[in-house]
């Protein structure tokens, strides 16, 4: 995947044609990937340079708090440094400003396809608890089928709390278990029972079957919608 370095936009030479280009490649990367309905991560990379762009241009140097797994304090530092200097230079603030707003201009259609494809793969989702939830369904495992395939892939996951700025966000971590072939006899109750028995950490785990009708890349995009698909039926059945 072809990436965009932090400051990109302002880093090196700071001329149009020559950023017009760095934007135009990434973006044709990123189109090719939706277009094969490969989300992550892709998704997840355009969102964090949007965003990048319009903190940049507002002046609102808070990108650390919302990516703080992008940034490091060093970033940030640097570009406080470059826009102090910058905001002296007004021609080069024109360039930059020309450069964010023909950025922005364009990504703005690959977030829109980006958004439109993660909610019809969040639509071709089915999720249903195996058995009885327990009252704290916040560790346990679910199985996940992708569209005609002959097997459930089984995840341990656990849903975490942390708290922002205004309010509080749910996360979601987890391991791979093994995979299942899907067949009469390893119904989802019977793989609830196989990994009680065997995963004795979990004596009472919440488990749920996650489904889609259409099959999706695993990795790059069923998977990673699925979790976020998960946090938020167990969130709002909590």
């Amino acid at each position: 995947m072809r990436t965009l370095s932090v400051n990109w936009f302002i880093e090196g030479s700071v001329d149009f044609e020559h950023k017009k280009y760095l934007i135009l490649s990434y973006l044709q990367e990123i189109n090719q990937h939706f277009h094969k309905s490969r989300l992550y991560p892709n998704l997840s990379d355009l969102v964090f340079h949007y965003n990048n762009l319009l903190n940049f241009k507002q002046n609102k140097l808070t990108i650390q708090k919302a990516f703080p797994s992008r940034l490091t304090q060093a970033d940030i530092e640097a570009v406080q440094l470059t826009y102090e200097r910058m905001v002296k230079d007004d021609g080069l603030m024109q360039e930059i400003e020309r450069i964010i707003s023909y950025s922005l201009n364009k990504i703005d259609p690959a977030l829109r396809e980006g958004k439109e494809i993660y909610d019809f793969v969040e639509s071709r989702l089915n999720i249903a608890p195996v058995g009885v939830v327990p009252l704290v369904p916040y560790h346990g495992y679910f199985l996940l089928k992708n569209g005609d395939e002959r097997s459930n892939s089984v995840y341990e996951y656990q849903i975490t709390i942390f708290e922002g700025k205004d309010d509080k966000y749910r996360g979601i971590n987890t391991e791979f278990v093994e995979n299942y072939t899907y067949n009469f006899v390893n119904t989802p109750e019977s793989i609830k029972v196989d990994l009680i028995t065997r995963r004795k950490h979990l004596p009472n785990p919440a488990v749920y079957q996650v489904e889609s009708d259409i099959m999706f890349p695993l990795e790059q995009t069923l998977l990673p919608v699925a979790k976020q698909t998960l946090v938020k039926f167990i969130s709002k059945a909590a």
